[in-house]
């Protein structure tokens, strides 16, 4: 009989580089214009996330590496992703003012990650985690970008929501 030693490492790993690789397939399409696809990859993008992060702490797989991995990817596909698609679809119009809330959700994505990294996890989130953050914003584009007046609606969600993740406020983790 052949035994092969499997480092079971790379099966985490491997769901976090697919939320990546989603995050950044949205940003192309977003680039492109394809909104709804760009916003469809990230909600993807939420749940291979929620998959990587079981599936390391059932195989009792979690590492530093894997976590901070893990916080480079959810910026990527729901801080900067996200705040893309919103860019594109509306808040360019606004000038400098766009610019400045396109930029405040990442950053604050950013700082609730670094945050989150370097304090002990007791069960309850302070702030509102990145991946629901940036998991709302795309199901507000799902929903709102058929209609005219989504160029209102991203300002007060930006706002919102980069609030939400600096903030101290406990979310119950689901």
């Amino acid at each position: 009989m052949i035994h092969i030693n499997i480092n079971k490492h790379w099966i985490p790993c491997t769901l976090t580089m697919t939320n990546l690789f989603l995050g950044i397939l949205a940003l192309l399409h977003a680039f492109q214009g394809k909104f709804n696809i760009a916003a469809f990859l990230i909600i993807i993008a939420a749940c291979v996330d929620r998959a990587d992060g079981k599936v390391a702490r059932r195989f009792n797989l979690t590492s530093d590496f894997g976590k901070e991995l893990d916080s480079l990817s959810d910026l990527i596909s729901f801080g900067v992703a996200p705040a893309v698609i919103a860019w594109g679809l509306s808040l360019n119009e606004l000038g400098n003012i766009g610019y400045l809330l396109t930029a405040c959700f990442p950053i604050s994505g950013a700082y609730r990650l670094a945050r989150y990294n370097v304090t002990e996890f007791a069960g309850v989130f302070q702030g509102i985690p990145i991946t629901v953050a940036g998991g709302l914003l795309s199901l507000v584009t799902l929903v709102t970008n058929r209609y005219d007046y989504h160029f209102l609606f991203y300002p007060a969600i930006i706002l919102i929501l980069s609030y939400l993740m600096v903030s101290k406020i406990p979310f119950q983790k689901i």
